[in-house]
């Protein structure tokens, strides 16, 4: 629209214009008193308290008869609801869509960025409105540093998301990678960046980091050649290297590993997190605590994947694949290692991360625990000191749920409220 065309508005449009613009300003940092049925802080649930927000901060968080200036609030009543922090999605890729919608391969070598960035607007409402306000976004699959972009788009104010922690394009062993199956003379684009060697691996770290990463992800472990099993990548000082690299830069590093040797090195390493460990052993586990390694599941990414090769699930026998999740699952439970909640969402649909807490739950796991893990223990794994929790000090990010989600994991999929950073996004 031309400056002529903008002058052209009649005055009293502009001023309404104006007016709507400065009560929304008003009203998104407005201090409010929210009063639900039950209260999950991060770590226990409450009856009887109220949430006082000012601003961007929560103030109080406690009996109604602890908070004073009551009147001083604008009133907010959540009957029937559970109030809960923001939360902290572990494992996701917001420039990914449903594997059964198109193959990994043709988003990476079919769909331009430009494409996919459209597409990760949608997504990351989606996750907001279902009550993530926090996101890991572990790699861009080919997008190079699109991510980067869209959180840049998100704090900037010009599309509503989730905070975002992003990987940018990720780091494999060479020719471990994929899209794969093509000649010699064909160039196609791969879905991470391939290194060989500590310069290298060290160099391309640097890059990621100027390019704009909030941590580094590795591969160490991966298929080399098609229908094979997954294989150590990286040589243990190579993952040495790059670590080293990131953390005196102030950045970690997270390791895709499913494979014990793979998860071995990347421990051993000092990657803070081990994203899916479906072949992890109870040793494995127990070594990861030992050296405060959490393992992110990614549960449902599994289940995904083995429903759209056409399990129905609930009928018959489990896939191997489910089977052995389940088994490691279990085991990492036994070991005590900390579990980051982390669905590796965007293989399956945005906005339905619940599926992750319902198996994780499914699989053995104490619901609270399954809400601790998404909100106060992911907060201190990945680093967020001021998230994941509801008490004085903390931002205000804050969702609500109906019913009670310790009672029954599934009411996670019913997000009635959504706040983030004091500015009410969803109040249904």
């Amino acid at each position: 629209m031309s400056d002529q065309t903008l002058q052209k508005k009649p005055n009293h449009i502009k001023y309404w214009g104006f007016i709507l613009l400065f009560f929304w300003g008003v009203l998104s940092n407005a201090q409010y008193i929210l009063v639900p049925d039950r209260v999950f802080d991060g770590e226990e649930i409450h009856s009887d308290w109220i949430v006082a927000v000012n601003e961007n901060k929560i103030v109080y968080a406690g009996p109604e008869t602890g908070l004073k200036r009551v009147n001083a609030y604008q009133r907010k009543e959540l009957k029937g609801m559970t109030l809960l922090p923001g939360i902290i999605e572990g494992h996701s890729h917001i420039l990914l869509h449903p594997y059964n919608e198109t193959e990994w391969n043709d988003q990476v070598l079919k769909e331009s960025s430009a494409e996919r960035a459209v597409r990760a607007t949608v997504h990351a409402k989606k996750s907001l409105m279902a009550g993530v306000t926090t996101m890991r976004d572990l790699g861009s699959e080919g997008a190079g540093y699109t991510d980067v972009y869209i959180k840049k788009t998100i704090d900037d104010g010009i599309i509503p998301g989730p905070r975002l922690l992003v990987a940018g394009p990720a780091i494999v062993a060479t020719g471990a990678y994929g899209p794969k199956g093509f000649h010699e003379g064909v160039t196609v684009p791969l879905g991470a960046i391939p290194v060989s060697g500590e310069a290298e691996a060290i160099k391309e770290v640097r890059n990621q980091m100027g390019g704009g990463a909030n941590l580094i992800k590795i591969y160490a472990d991966y298929r080399w050649g098609k229908d094979e099993p997954s294989q150590a990548t990286f040589l243990q000082k190579e993952i040495d290297a790059m670590v080293a690299a990131a953390t005196t830069a102030g950045r970690y590093v997270v390791a895709h590993a499913s494979t014990p040797e793979g998860m071995k090195r990347a421990t051993l390493g000092g990657v803070e997190t081990i994203e899916h460990g479906d072949g992890g052993t109870l040793e494995i586990f127990k070594l990861m605590k030992e050296h405060n390694v959490a393992l992110c599941p990614t549960l449902a990414a599994g289940d995904a994947i083995e429903q759209y090769k056409g399990w129905l699930k609930g009928k018959g026998s489990d896939p191997d694949r489910i089977v052995q999740k389940k088994k490691s699952f279990k085991l990492a439970l036994e070991s005590g290692v900390d579990i980051a909640f982390g669905g590796d969402v965007g293989v399956f649909t945005h906005g339905e991360n619940y599926r992750e807490m319902e198996l994780m739950v499914s699989y053995g796991m104490q619901p609270l625990n399954v809400l601790q893990s998404a909100t106060s223990v992911n907060a201190r794994i990945f680093h967020l000191n001021d998230l994941g929790r509801i008490q004085p000090e903390f931002k205000a990010d804050i969702i609500a749920v109906e019913g009670n989600p310790i009672e029954n994991i599934a009411q996670m999929r019913k997000v009635k409220f959504v706040m983030k950073d004091g500015v009410i996004y969803k109040d249904e």
